[in-house]
């Protein structure tokens, strides 16, 4: 690149409120992680080829794209869509409907739909993400697990962030019927686990009790390493269209991939019995769930580098980050312990800056459902709550981690990032000359 085409990028960074020495500062940052993003870009490669094979095999067609109304009976590209889901994650059957809401939809339909009273939930990775504490029935809810007598049991995860495999073997009992494995971080400082030490831990829980039913969930982490849970044994994963498999292009939905038995009672729950999967209108989203699922490695690529872009900018800062800079990384999600409420809230109001929608808008924290602390969100998204997009959020308590995510294209997650430190830099929350 020409220092001409240089100078008028740095400028368009300054047009945005960008201080040069703000961008001098990251631009250090950047040209170090070069061969890092070469690398991500290569498992983006391979990704976008099994996607595309898996479309090709299924014979994706221009009549996929039609929209079914009513009951939906016989949705040729519904039914070629959970084929290409199915072929991608290496599962025998899938379920990807406009109808699961959410990623905690998508949870709570695999739970309910596969459980029964008298079994027991078992999490061997302690605490579970904050929304499913009412659909399991910790903190109590309407239509909760506890309420049709299915007992939840966690073991703790070790101090280092390990498995506690004596603590498991010891919780496994008669009644565990499912194991639910959160992949990824969620509100917590803890590491995200890599597929390998799923796959380790899949092959351990089978070891105790063969008939477990394994659930992972895999937000966030798709297209993120080589392989997916499910390629190890995984009964059942789930995840949001929202996120990195809608490829930012998915205006709602959800997704089960599974063994044909699990997935037969998830979509006996979501629908009816007797009906299951034969009904569900795709009612005009068809080529969004195609073309995003197409573009979806690409993007899980730009959010990924500005997610290893954001651990290594702020751990030059001082503070705390999860994964550390140089960890391998297993989701897009990237923890920064900010430790003061106001640096949280300066955070997120620079994500919501960034933003091409609502920039204008301040972002405050607010009692979200779900949740059990006041949370403060920035999402200038295309899609209401899509986190494959820009996006920040954290509950306001300590030790005031935030948690930073998305970027349609690593332009604009950089530009994000740049913004996040400029609103911490002008409220002189850091120091960037004495770095």
């Amino acid at each position: 690149m020409t220092n001409l085409n240089l100078d008028a990028i740095s400028a368009q960074y300054e047009r945005l409120g960008i201080a040069p020495e703000v961008l001098d500062f990251a631009g250090k940052i950047e040209e170090a992680l070069a061969p890092r993003f070469r690398a991500i870009d290569q498992n983006a490669e391979f990704h976008q080829l099994r996607v595309l094979s898996a479309m090709q095999k299924h014979k994706v067609s221009a009549a996929c794209f039609e929209s079914s109304s009513g009951y939906g009976y016989d949705d040729i590209g519904r039914e070629t869509l959970e084929k290409v889901y199915a072929e991608v994650f290496e599962t025998e059957d899938a379920l990807v409907r406009p109808q699961i809401t959410c990623g905690t939809h998508a949870l709570a339909l695999a739970l309910m739909s596969n459980l029964r009273p008298g079994d027991e939930l078992l999490s061997p990775v302690g605490r579970p993400y904050d929304t499913l504490e009412e659909v399991i029935g910790i903190r109590p809810s309407k239509g909760s697990l506890a309420e049709y007598g299915i007992t939840y049991r966690q073991v703790d995860l070790l101090p280092d962030g390990g498995f506690d495999y004596d603590g498991i073997r010891k919780a496994v009992s008669k009644k565990t019927r499912m194991v639910t494995i959160q992949r990824s971080k969620g509100y917590q400082t803890r590491p995200s686990f890599s597929v390998a030490q799923i796959a380790e831990l899949i092959a351990f829980l089978r070891a105790q009790k063969e008939d477990l039913l394994i659930l992972v969930d895999n937000c966030y982490g798709e297209f993120t390493e080589l392989t997916e849970p499910s390629q190890y044994g995984a009964d059942l994963t789930a995840g949001s269209l929202i996120k990195n498999p809608g490829g930012g292009l998915c205006r709602c939905g959800g997704y089960l991939t599974g063994t044909k038995e699990c997935i037969t009672q998830a979509a006996a729950r979501l629908t009816s019995p007797g009906l299951g999967k034969e009904v569900g209108a795709s009612l005009g989203f068809m080529r969004e769930f195609f073309q995003g699922l197409f573009l979806a490695p690409v993007v899980t690529a730009g959010a990924l580098k500005g997610a290893i872009f954001a651990a290594n900018l702020y751990e030059r800062l001082g503070f705390p980050v999860i994964p550390n800079g140089t960890e391998e990384r297993h989701d897009i999600i990237q923890a920064v312990t900010l430790g003061s409420r106001e640096k949280l809230i300066a955070f997120c109001e620079g994500i919501q800056a960034a933003a091409p929608v609502d920039s204008f808008v301040t972002p405050e924290p607010w009692d979200m459902p779900g949740y059990d602390d006041p949370v403060i969100m920035a999402a200038g998204a295309f899609v209401q709550g899509s986190s494959i997009e820009l996006s920040a959020d954290g509950p306001l308590r300590e030790p005031y981690a935030v948690y930073f995510q998305g970027g349609l294209t690593w332009y604009h997650a950089k530009a994000g990032i740049l913004m996040s430190l400029q609103k911490l830099y002008e409220k002189k929350l850091v120091t960037i000359g004495l770095i």
